[in-house]
């Protein structure tokens, strides 16, 4: 029997989504074994290391600062980095330098150039990489897959949607968590709807449909100020917003299949606004995905209703927790796992730039 892939994790502090959804996806699966974590101070880490070493029954080691030391750990094989995007370069850079297999929460860097440099060192030092773009493993999107490459609509000609990331989410728009506000708000910071939202979603698109040749992109920021509220709702202060909050884009694959997709965030989700709406058309049929529940856009967390001409697919919906746990699957399995890597972190950025440039420049981005 292959020994378990020993792992250290980085941002795996006693509360919080590393804590409550990547960990335990990771640790159900007997492929892993946690050795080690590393949070920003020795209280945390301390705390950190002693919930988890009682939740695997055996001793996890503490760190604290910077990544080099667990990186450098002869008892890590593996560390996946979960933290704010704006400290990705940070965090990851020793561990690449240390030649250590790695997992990073998308983005992956806040921009291109920080993505490129993680990609060009793992390729140097010949590492396996794992991204976290968790919806291509989304019951639903490889049930869409799975009926486009059946051939049971014909051709695919074109894909179109329509997206909400309402004002409630405290993400993005007027009215943001304290927690979230400072990236958030800022274009730069890499946390934007169009990095987060738009950017989880991309890699859900190419996946279908393969690479895009050429798009148009329209953005607007339709609420340049943000309030930044507490946990009870209350305004702490009014920031300046640079994210853009609209944004559209048409566009073509590759393969010829027309795409035009438009997102809509900040505003609240009232009564009848549509959360999700994206229809394929193919030759002899189409698929339809809607759904109204709350954040239906990000496919990469929700399942959405199917519909294939009209009638509904019955799905069995694995959900978030389903698709994280997907993901650590196929990397286990070594070359032979489909899962996001460093890679395609580099082709979504480069997408996300071309809708950045046109949406400045008014004109066609060929890709």
């Amino acid at each position: 029997m292959t020994s378990p892939i020993k792992v250290g994790f980085v941002g795996l502090s006693k509360q919080g989504w590393a804590s409550v959804q990547l960990a335990p996806t990771l640790l159900k699966n007997e492929k892993y074994s946690l050795t080690a974590v590393s949070t920003s101070s020795p209280e945390s880490s301390k705390a950190s290391a002693e919930k988890q070493s009682e939740a695997v029954g055996h001793p996890v080691t503490p760190y604290y600062g910077s990544t080099s030391e667990i990186a450098a750990d002869p008892n890590v094989d593996f560390v996946a980095v979960s933290v704010r995007s704006s400290n990705h370069h940070d965090a990851l850079t020793p561990v690449l330098d240390a030649g250590k297999d790695f997992f990073i929460e998308w983005p992956a860097g806040r921009n291109t150039k920080e993505t490129l440099e993680f990609t060009e060192k793992a390729h140097a030092k010949g590492l396996r990489s794992m991204v976290g773009l968790q919806g291509r493993h989304s019951a639903v999107v490889k049930k869409v897959k799975e009926i486009i490459d059946s051939g049971k609509i014909g051709k695919i000609l074109s894909t179109s949607l329509v997206g909400l990331a309402p004002r409630e989410l405290g993400y993005w728009g007027p009215r943001l968590n304290k927690a979230n506000a400072a990236t958030t708000s800022d274009s730069a910071a890499g946390s934007s709807m169009l990095d987060i939202a738009i950017g989880h979603h991309l890699d859900v698109l190419t996946y279908i449909f393969g690479d895009l040749s050429s798009l148009s992109a329209t953005a607007e920021i339709f609420y340049p100020t943000a309030e930044v509220v507490d946990t009870e709702g209350h305004v702490l202060e009014t920031i300046a917003n640079t994210s853009a909050d609209h944004i559209s884009f048409t566009g073509a694959f590759k393969s010829g299949v027309l795409v035009s997709e438009s997102w809509r965030g900040g505003v609240t989700a009232t009564p009848g606004r549509q959360q999700l709406l994206w229809e394929i058309d193919g030759e002899e049929g189409s698929i339809r995905l809607t759904d109204d529940q709350m954040s239906a856009a990000f496919v990469h967390i929700r399942d959405p209703k199917l519909y294939l001409n009209g009638e509904l697919v019955e799905v069995v919906s694995t959900g978030l927790m389903g698709n994280l746990a997907a993901g650590w699957a196929e990397f286990a399995k070594g070359k032979e796992g489909t899962h996001a890597t460093i890679d395609d972190a580099v082709k979504i950025h480069r997408v996300i730039d071309a809708i950045n440039l046109s949406a400045k420049e008014g004109r066609r981005v060929v890709l």
